[in-house]
């Protein structure tokens, strides 16, 4: 499975439910606060119920919606690619379409809802049978569904399989099932069984926090040497020469046993006539604990928590990617999910350039998925558009949304970083100077704006006075740097002209469309 979209409401500073739709490699952008890890530790409390990174308290409900006595938070997970076939009460397979457990987009949608604290509300919602004969079979026991078939007087080959009996009910009324998308609550007892065998089949989702520790005791590093311990036990060969360890040592113990009750009926026969070692089975005994202190040291020995913050946050990362191969390589079932929050985090810049290629690289991986939230323009810039979702606030009402062309009517990832972190660049301001070049609105922008001196430098050397507007000073400076007559324009006079010319833009536009 993979996610499809996710849909918050009332969590943290979403007041208003909002959806954001997934790639294998989605990328989400934004000013600072703005709330781009919310949406990865909100799918941190989804998949992992508070046995991952985060645990879902009160404070988590939107302040608002707790002003208006809202005090219930939902988050929702649509899945795509699905397993043909899956077991969910029985040992007989079936599948979600034949179920009836698909929403009207024919994908798999899990609403969760949390009230105040504890355990969540789980909901599937799905185009199901609501024709009362044949609705709600998925919370029928055994014995019910059996007195249904029987009093319908339906031919069944099998009333000790919940899942064929719920086919022949849904056959009997193929005709009249009046199906309609609703929700199915699988928290109820008699659904608890089936709900825990369909959780089985959603992907292992695994956050990286940027405000992480970083040591090497971290289960990033712990958990996937301890995977590979797993692996390196469960070989066939090993496991018969830990199975000779396991009975040298039983024969030892019991050696051990048979002097001590030797003495103890030196001294009182009564006392006992055997002493029997108890030792697991070979099957039980968990050799891989023997190992659970396994740790990694890099050059000379030192731990990798005493190098250099950027040294140990590569390194963890780099076990998301080990891990995510593994996985692969292994072809195991599960999807995996990888969250990473600011993977450009205290990495030299050559370094953010590989990290994203690396990251880019594992989603193309089958059954890997890949998030994470940047500050870093070099990201952006190495990716697709595809890729990014922006976060904004309009009007207070968040938004997350696919990046597409904005100002420039044409893709400009400059523009994109100009609008997600506020990045000020000369190449972003020759992109929209070019623009409104290109479209012959120069003079309509340079009127009735205030000039300021600028010192033109002729080929023969002729120093020139002349009159410029701040846009074309800073135009004039960025292509003729070797000019040193003027003053350099400031970074904030770089922002005033971009956004001069962006709202210029914008107007022209808004003109052309009313026409």
């Amino acid at each position: 499975m993979k996610i499809a979209s996710m849909k918050i409401h009332n969590f943290r500073g979403y007041n208003k439910e909002i959806e954001v739709m997934f790639e294998d490699l989605t990328v989400i952008v934004g000013k600072n606060d703005v709330g781009k890890s919310t949406v990865l530790e909100a799918l941190d409390i989804f998949f992992n119920d508070g046995k991952g990174a985060v645990k879902f308290d009160k404070s988590d409900i939107n302040n608002c919606g707790l002003a208006e006595c809202n005090t219930e938070v939902s988050i929702s997970v649509c899945f795509v690619d699905l397993p043909k076939s899956i077991i969910i009460d029985t040992s007989v397979s079936t599948s979600f379409e034949s179920e009836y457990l698909l929403n009207d987009a024919g994908q798999l949608e899990i609403i969760k809802r949390y009230s105040n604290s504890g355990n969540p509300k789980i909901y599937i919602k799905a185009k199901h049978p609501q024709n009362i004969k044949c609705s709600e079979l998925l919370l029928k026991k055994n014995s019910e569904l059996k007195k249904m078939i029987n009093e319908e007087s339906i031919e069944c080959e099998n009333l000790n399989i919940n899942a064929v009996m719920r086919k022949a009910l849904w056959e009997k009324y193929q005709d009249n099932l009046q199906l309609e998308e609703c929700e199915i609550d699988v928290s109820k007892e008699d659904a608890k069984r089936i709900w825990e065998n369909i959780a089985s089949y959603l992907p292992i989702y695994s956050l990286f926090q940027s405000d992480r520790k970083n040591s090497d005791t971290d289960s990033e590093v712990q958990d996937p040497l301890k995977e590979a311990v797993k692996q390196i036990i469960n070989d066939e060969s090993l496991r018969e020469k830990l199975k000779d360890i396991a009975d040298t040592i039983r024969e030892k113990i019991k050696e051990v046993s048979d002097r001590t009750l030797s003495k103890i009926k030196e001294m009182d026969e009564d006392i006992a006539n055997s002493l029997n070692p108890v030792i697991p089975k070979d099957k039980d005994l968990k050799w891989q604990d023997v190992f659970k202190n396994v740790s990694i040291t890099g050059d000379e020995n030192i731990p990798i928590n005493k190098r250099g913050s950027g040294v140990r946050r590569l390194i963890l990362l780099n076990f998301f990617r080990a891990e995510a191969e593994r996985r692969a390589v292994h072809n195991e079932n599960a999807n995996i999910i990888y969250a990473i929050e600011e993977p450009e985090t205290s990495q030299h810049t050559n370094n953010q350039f590989k990290l994203i290629e690396a990251l880019k690289n594992l989603s193309e991986l089958d059954k890997t998925q890949i998030i994470i939230t940047t500050h870093s323009p070099n990201i952006v810039k190495s990716l697709e558009y595809s890729n990014l979702r922006l976060i904004k606030n309009n009007d207070a009402i968040k938004t997350i949304e696919p990046v597409e062309p904005g100002k420039l009517k044409y893709p400009s990832l400059n523009e994109v970083n100009y609008v997600a972190f506020g990045e000020v660049t000369e190449e972003y301001h020759n992109e929209l100077y070019g623009y409104i070049e290109f479209r012959k609105w120069l003079n309509d922008y340079k009127s009735g704006k205030k000039t300021m001196a600028y010192k033109k430098q002729s080929k023969n050397r002729d120093i020139i006075d002349s009159q410029l507007i701040l846009t074309e000073y800073i135009r004039h400076q960025i292509h003729h740097p070797e000019n040193k007559l003027n003053i350099r324009f400031t970074r904030d006079e770089l922002g005033t002209s971009i956004e001069m010319m962006r709202k210029f833009i914008e107007s022209k536009s808004s003109s052309t469309l009313t026409k």
